[in-house]
């Protein structure tokens, strides 16, 4: 008989780790999400380790009003294959998701009013939140549209879908759909989820910006047919300009908040200074994210600062499989592996970040996941790079390193180019606008990307180096490594966990994968007078949360 964890009897894992909290063995953060996923609320969870949940603002929000938000709008896409998280936050006001990640590392229920998850991880028990309805007048929401959302989320023949590598452990064997029996439909308010091998990430992935929820049946623009379950609706949508909800007055929105009358992201493009302008201008109330100088430029202006702990990073990474005059120079490991030699990852986290963060090791896992293990830091050593270049007849090749033009991003690849240099290698810097780079983000030979936190180190590591997945933008395909990862990802016990990802990491810097300088602390600046604008560690902006202190 299979046993589930409910309020009734809790994940028997969840005591284990209070005790651990206790013992000063693992962190307030790590445990919250550790026991949310498991179905045990926000609340109980506070609760099992001594503490109270931080008070909701609502009490200092009056309603209506508008807030205007600096963030890029960028040209729509159907959900599953969004790519930023900018897209996320403006549907996010119609939109809902299943559940939320909380800047505490707690999973909250949204459109899900519960859950429950087997001792191995290999059943979960979705239950749909009642009396959720459309704004098109359809109906309710339904664990047939759950099943419907699921059931795309496993195609993994449709480009650009990333959730089909969230999904791995409910496709068939094609990969183009549902295993047989995977989703099933217990009642009008209950989907089961039956999947081929234990997998932790079913709860954190359901929460990411590709997750959103449409109804059964609807497939295509959300910006052109807004359909959705959410407080507001969407009345203007202009790439590289401004998208604008409403507070929707003829939607019986199920939820608390939605205070706001009116919310407006305005497309300032990805200058900070233009930023800042438009803040000292009364133009905006909050940003999006302030990097750079600029987090220091917002403060002297005497806007308020919040800060969030991230996995947030960025890897300078190249592409084996990119043909470059009909070659590819980086199929090669032993060039792979001298780039990254010829590199200090704290010059650019001094350069490109200004010390804002920590240094990263090379393999995209950081310490903040639960199951990091520390393998130590890599050491730059010039010599064996230029040897293992020689090795490879590359030492004349000139390397064109190419980046998005902006302020971080720019600045450590510039650094990056800089050292390759200093260690005689030949590097060609290409710098594009947004509009241009994000076009072809995973295409690039050689070039630097963003990415944003994710609860897990195994989530990220499945989102971006997994075989064929629709985010590996290094053109890594190994079974050795996919074996590793599915392993991995089995296993809820973090510290078990651990075991089997000291090979993960050290496969990925042998392999030399990528360059990961750093993890950076995430910044937002709002006016005095504006409520529910917090630093979200991927960045979301939690649209119902927001407000204008009474």
């Amino acid at each position: 008989m299979t046993t589930f964890f409910n309020s009734r009897k809790i994940h028997p894992a969840v005591h284990m780790h209070a005790a651990e909290v206790v013992a000063g063995d693992l962190s307030r953060r790590e445990f919250l999400t550790r026991a949310t996923a498991l179905g045990v609320t926000a609340s109980a969870a506070y609760g099992m380790i001594g503490m109270s949940q931080p008070a909701k603002a609502a009490a200092h929000i009056q309603p209506g009003g508008t807030i205007r938000i600096q963030q890029d709008v960028r040209a729509p896409l159907d959900p599953p294959t969004f790519n930023w998280p900018q897209l996320g936050n403006i549907v996010r006001g119609y939109l809902e998701y299943l559940v939320q990640y909380n800047a505490d590392g707690t999973f909250e229920p949204r459109l899900l009013e519960s859950w429950e998850v087997n001792e191995d991880a290999t059943q979960y028990v979705l239950r749909i939140r009642p009396g959720v309805t459309w704004n098109d007048g359809r109906g309710t929401l339904t664990a047939q549209d759950v099943a419907y959302n699921f059931a795309r989320w496993t195609n993994g023949t449709w480009e650009g879908n990333s959730m089909a590598a969230r999904m791995g452990s409910l496709q068939n064997e094609a990969g183009d759909g549902p295993a047989e029996g995977a989703l099933e439909v217990v009642d009008d308010l209950t989907l089961r989820l039956n999947l081929t091998r234990p997998d932790i990430t079913i709860i954190p992935a359901v929460t990411e910006y590709p997750a959103a929820i449409v109804p059964d049946g609807w497939s295509g623009d959300p910006m052109a047919d807004p359909i959705g379950t959410g407080p507001y609706r969407l009345v203007e949508y202009e790439v590289g300009v401004k998208a604008v909800l409403v507070k929707d007055p003829d939607h019986p929105w199920w939820g608390e908040g939605a205070y706001l009358d009116r919310i407006e992201f305005v497309d300032y493009g990805t200058d900070g200074a233009l930023h800042a302008a438009a803040a000292e201008g009364e133009e905006i109330d909050m940003t999006y994210e302030t990097v750079g100088e600029f987090v220091d430029v917002f403060q002297a202006i005497g806007w308020n600062q919040s800060e969030s702990v991230s996995a947030n990073t960025l890897v300078l990474r190249t592409n084996r499989e990119t043909l470059v005059d009909g070659v590819a120079p980086y199929a090669d490991a032993r060039v792979r592996r001298a780039l990254a030699l010829a590199c200090d990852n704290a010059v650019l986290l001094d350069l490109g970040y200004a010390n804002r963060g920590t240094l990263g090791e090379n393999h995209h896992v950081c310490p903040i996941h639960p199951e990091y293990a520390d393998i130590g830091a890599p050491v730059r050593d010039v010599d064996a790079a230029r040897a293992l270049m020689e090795e490879a007849g590359m030492l004349d090749y000139e390397h064109e390193l190419t980046s998005i033009d902006d302020d971080w991003r720019r600045n450590t690849t510039d650094a990056l180019a800089a050292q390759l240099r200093d260690a005689g290698l030949n590097v060609k810097r290409t710098v594009l606008p947004g509009s241009t780079f994000w076009n072809d983000w995973a295409k690039y030979p050689f070039s630097s990307t963003d990415w944003g936190h994710r609860p897990l180190g195994v989530q990220v590591l499945t989102l971006a180096y997994k075989s064929g997945v629709a985010w590996n933008e290094t053109g890594l395909a190994s079974a050795e490594f996919d074996t590793m990862l599915e392993e991995a990802s089995a296993i809820a016990d973090a510290e078990r966990r651990r075991e089997l990802m000291v090979g993960i990491q050290n496969f990925l810097r042998e392999d030399g994968t990528v360059i990961q300088p750093y993890w950076r602390s995430l910044y937002r600046h709002s006016r005095p007078g504006i409520v529910g604008a917090d630093s979200h560690p991927i960045n979301e902006i939690h649209v119902h949360k927001l407000g204008l202190e009474a």
